[in-house]
């Protein structure tokens, strides 16, 4: 018989087990591990013990998840509270930065908007080529990136030629209308195949915040 037709056979006719308990206890296999033969009984035992492993190590990584999700939950419900009670659109600018740099721990953010009618006189609101315009309003979502695109190393100042990731979040109302730009010197911090559900999420929430009180 081949090994499979025995496997088979076992799996078909579990009562083989209790018809021959005596046969199983002298049967002697090799250890998963090398050196002394063990009983099936107690390789059962070790198997057992090995799968027992496995599932605490898929736990704690479960649990390692749960709890980074939780920590990152929380920090978008402070820059949310942050923005729901900004005053103006300066309020909402340093909730913005106040609460990536501080509580996100990104080390440099950036902001622009474009509205022809918005005339606020804050560096948000200076102009911007057509290059990073178009490039923001072809994202369906934050684009990470080990490069600059477009001209934005610029939207940094001196720090953008030693900058190794970026992170771009188009901002919305019913139209794309600005940009949220991340960076680091880090070249792993925003790289091109990380999730982007929070950043898309901090995405609405600041696009709806400046949007309200350009409004």
């Amino acid at each position: 018989m081949k090994p499979e037709e025995v496997a088979s056979y076992l799996r078909e006719h579990p009562e083989f087990f209790e018809h021959y308990a005596d046969m199983l206890a002298e049967v002697y296999i090799p250890h998963p591990h090398g050196g002394r033969a063990v009983s099936i009984s107690e390789r059962q035992i070790l198997t057992l013990r090995e799968r027992s492993k496995q599932l605490e190590g898929k736990l704690r990584e479960v649990i390692q998840f749960g709890e980074e999700n939780d920590a990152i939950s929380d920090k978008v419900h402070r820059i949310s509270v942050a923005l729901v009670a900004a005053a103006d659109i300066g309020g909402v600018l340093n909730a913005v930065y106040l609460n990536l740099c501080e509580d996100f721990a990104v080390p440099h953010v950036t902001l622009r908007v474009w509205r022809a009618n918005d005339q606020t006189g804050l560096p948000e609101f200076g102009p911007v080529s057509d290059a990073l315009r178009e490039f923001v309003m072809s994202l369906t979502h934050p684009y990470c990136s080990g490069r600059a695109m477009a001209d934005t190393a610029g939207l940094f100042g001196e720090a953008g030629a030693h900058l190794r990731s970026f992170s771009y979040v188009p901002l919305r109302d019913h139209e794309t209308f600005g940009l949220l730009a991340l960076a680091s010197e880090d070249p792993q911090r925003f790289y091109p195949e990380m999730g982007t559900l929070y950043l898309k999420r901090l995405g609405e929430l600041i696009g709806a915040a400046i949007a309200r009180h350009l409004k």
